[in-house]
């Protein structure tokens, strides 16, 4: 059984049955998250006994990096396999002050979105909780941060953006997110992560209740007739009830605003009506705009929106009181960058992957 990915409880409960004292819990959880320690025998306060006990109940197990890439801008991509064999990518993404690690919460994707490649990938199955908490871990890995630093971190943000709809997993991101979250462990305070969703609504305020970290939308129209083709699962939450939703949703404030994120495509959604529109649709909800380049993909038929259309719709939202920056597309060409994930092995074998022992990861 992998001890990777166990909640404190059902860690505690596990021991229990097994007579060992309740305060282990507390030294193999700040061992487990906080060293970083592949094994039992690196636990130095544990007595040896205990640590051959443990050896006998668990093991200590996150994904394999089995290729990566490292983008000319420094962002890197990690195909990452797990015990069965399936695989996604994860991406890691360096800015000068920070560094924010993209994790996917499923293999493939139901959501079928249409400028997203992962949505050209059938659903295979969700990752588990101690998948998830192993992509962070294995960027800890890369980037030699064990013990957990205080500062400087390569790996000190977390969007849920990755391959998959996280709130069609919810019970292990969250699972996952309060693993990293634990002040004895990773330690990842709650408005570093950030969880992105297509609009699942009945479960939108259950992740606002439950764990407070900051929330996506992903929009990309403004008009249920063009998000229904965008978007499908607008046909079942369309745009009002989504913005209710997010109006609702619980801790928003102009400190605490939702992002929305909004991908600019060509003739589709990017004329000075759509962006008034978002504009209206926005009043009342504190609220930042990402809009996002289209960044393509084999086999996509749609086009970025022109440098004059984005310059303009940004204007719109801007001069209405909104932030709405234009997202700097990172790793485009390593496939690492927004809308671009999929794992699929016929566009594997077409990639000029990079060994992992080839180079070093850092950057």
């Amino acid at each position: 059984m992998n001890i990777i990915g166990m909640s404190r409880e059902e860690l505690h409960d596990l021991l229990k049955i097994e007579g060992i004292p309740a305060f282990r819990v507390k030294q193999i959880w700040h061992w487990l998250y906080f060293h970083g320690v592949r094994s039992f025998d690196q636990m130095m306060n544990v007595p040896k006994d205990l640590r051959a006990k443990l050896e006998t109940l668990f093991f200590i197990h996150r994904p394999i990096v089995s290729q990566a890439q490292v983008s000319t801008d420094g962002t890197q991509k990690w195909l990452l396999k797990f015990q069965d064999g399936e695989e996604v990518e994860c991406v890691h993404i360096p800015e000068v002050d920070r560094g924010t690690i993209c994790i996917s919460s499923q293999v493939g994707c139901t959501l079928t979105c249409k400028f997203c490649h992962t949505g050209t990938q059938k659903l295979v199955r969700n990752l588990t909780s101690a998948e998830i908490v192993g992509q962070m871990m294995v960027g800890r890995d890369v980037f030699n941060e064990w013990p957990t630093p205080f500062s400087h971190r390569h790996v000190s943000n977390i969007v849920m953006m990755g391959m998959g709809e996280p709130l069609y997993n919810y019970e292990n991101v969250a699972k996952a997110l309060k693993i990293i979250m634990d002040p004895e462990g990773i330690s990842l305070s709650k408005r570093k992560i950030t969880l992105s969703t297509s609009g699942v609504v009945p479960i939108m305020q259950q992740c606002g209740e439950e764990l407070g970290v900051n929330l996506a939308v992903s929009l990309h129209a403004v008009r249920d007739e063009v998000r229904d083709i965008l978007v499908p699962i607008n046909k079942k939450y369309p745009i009002a009830e989504l913005l209710e939703a997010c109006r609702t949703y619980p801790g928003v404030s102009n400190a605490n605003r939702i992002t929305f994120e909004y991908v600019m495509l060509n003739g589709v959604n990017d004329t000075p009506a759509d962006a008034r529109e978002l504009v209206r649709l926005l009043k009342h909800i504190p609220s930042k705009i990402n809009l996002i380049p289209f960044n393509p993909w084999p086999g996509s038929s749609f086009e970025c929106s022109t440098p004059q259309a984005i310059s303009k719709f940004s204007e719109i939202v801007f001069k209405a009181g909104y932030s709405a920056p234009v997202r700097t597309p990172r790793g485009r060409d390593i496939l690492a960058a927004c809308g671009q994930l999929k794992s699929e092995s016929e566009r594997k074998s077409k990639s000029k992957l990079q060994p992992v022992d080839a180079a070093p990861l850092l950057v």
